[in-house]
């Protein structure tokens, strides 16, 4: 097999055969009787060869005929490269006992994210990218902890933003009297770099040493530079790569337009919570990964996340129009219970918290400390947005978990616009 520029012929000198190895675990991996270090092989080859341009020619029909191609793709939805048959009248055809006769298995070892899976944090270390495929196709020195394809709705970029995010305490808000007087984006960011002292893309290589929260490190390729340079020391076993966090009002594709710069090109489509029946306006906080190009092309910007957050002064994340409007009726109620005498602290959990019934992740967990009697108590708040069976059975699944770590308080859209959130949580915390 070789790969071959794209809409090429598959016949000449430009093609670059693939290394045996790779070609058998890549033949695996798409029939679907691969092992994890196969699905890594196959698909970062893919990867490779979408962002280089790149297609792949089958060697089922000789060295001399024009080979069947196989086009590398990739499914927004799954979080996942995929290989895809390219047909038609004037296309050469497989085998008919050729592994790539028939379309990709679609039972791959990843597993598949329902509303029940928990979102744990990531394991390892805060890396989005693997080493090269050539050497993916020999045997890896420790497992992987690229969990590409794992919990498909839940991308690893996501879960890595997240980590960012509840080390930097950004996803909690403090009593009235604990604020700061004022809030900016500025803060929000030095939170985040703060934090990424404190992370390790790669061993003994810190998240801060290449994260950027400015889209002028991508424009004037100060990124790139930083890359390069930290690459020369690397460790063995990881992938250079760097991180880009922007503020932004909107996305579209695969172009993120951030607040005060030129808009960003990412190599692959822009995931986002934000999606068809659940529209989210912005803003936005989008975490880039910055990587190596194919061929030596360089570096650039190859996938993003775009997470929906409260403003831009309160980078805290939100699943929804609801979740944000349920929050600002939240903050706002901070000020009435701090004239009565109780301080109250918000936090949006990021990950799942373990309790004996099992996994659970409230939409809002409030702790109330009375400044009269010292007592303090939870209260777990859900904002009930949605009405479809699939979005209630779950929550009949996750409350009775949740309540095992607090009472649980659901909140609806009507009781948000009669008003009725304050007496609802002030009755609850009597209680």
């Amino acid at each position: 097999m070789w790969l071959i520029d794209r809409y090429s012929d598959g016949l000449g000198r430009a093609r670059i055969p693939l290394p045996r190895p790779l070609r058998a675990a890549l033949v695996r991996w798409y029939v679907g009787d691969g092992s994890r270090s196969d699905e890594e092989a196959g698909i970062m080859l893919v990867q490779q060869a979408r962002i280089g341009e790149k297609w792949i020619a089958c060697d089922c029909l000789g060295n001399d005929r024009e080979p069947p191609i196989l086009t590398p793709a990739f499914l927004s939805e799954a979080e996942t490269y995929y290989l895809r048959r390219l047909t038609g009248s004037k296309r050469a055809e497989h085998l008919t006992n050729c592994p790539f006769f028939r379309d990709q298995a679609t039972n791959r070892i990843s597993e598949v994210r329902n509303p029940e899976t928990p979102a744990d944090p990531p394991v390892g270390y805060f890396e989005v990218l693997r080493p090269a495929p050539e050497k993916l196709a020999q045997r890896p020195d420790e497992d992987s902890s690229d969990d590409r394809t794992r919990n498909a709705s839940m991308p690893r970029l996501a879960r890595l933003l997240w980590r960012l995010l509840n080390a930097s305490g950004l996803n909690r808000s403090s009593p009235i009297s604990e604020e700061p007087p004022e809030r900016s984006i500025t803060q929000e960011f030095k939170a985040l770099s703060a934090a990424a002292a404190r992370i390790e893309i790669a061993p003994g290589v810190e998240l801060s040493r290449a994260l950027w929260t400015h889209a002028r490190a991508l424009h004037t390729k100060r990124a790139f530079a930083s890359i390069r340079e930290l690459a020369r020391e690397w460790p063995r076993g990881h992938a250079p790569q760097g991180f880009l966090t922007v503020f932004a009002q909107e996305f579209r594709g695969s172009t993120i337009y951030p607040a005060g710069s030129e808009p960003i090109s990412v190599a692959n489509r822009i995931q986002s919570p934000s999606v068809r029946g659940n529209r989210i306006k912005g803003p936005f906080l989008i975490i880039v990964v910055i990587g190596e190009y194919p061929e030596a092309h360089g570096y650039a910007p190859l996938r993003a996340y775009a997470q929906p957050i409260f403003s831009g002064n309160r980078f805290v994340p939100v699943e929804s129009e609801f979740e944000r409007n349920t929050l600002r009726a939240l903050l706002g109620l901070r000020h009435a219970f701090d004239r009565d005498g109780i301080d109250i602290a918000i936090e949006k959990p990021v990950f799942d918290i373990l309790t004996p019934l099992g996994a659970c992740r409230p939409d809002f967990l409030l702790e109330a400390r009375s400044r009269h009697t010292g007592e303090v108590r939870q209260l777990i708040v859900e904002a009930m947005g949605f009405s479809s069976d699939e979005y209630r059975a779950s929550k009949t699944v996750t409350h009775p978990r949740m309540a095992q770590i607090a009472p649980v308080v659901g909140i609806t859209p009507e009781d948000l616009e009669a008003g009725r959130l304050g007496g609802i949580l002030a009755e609850k915390l009597a209680g």
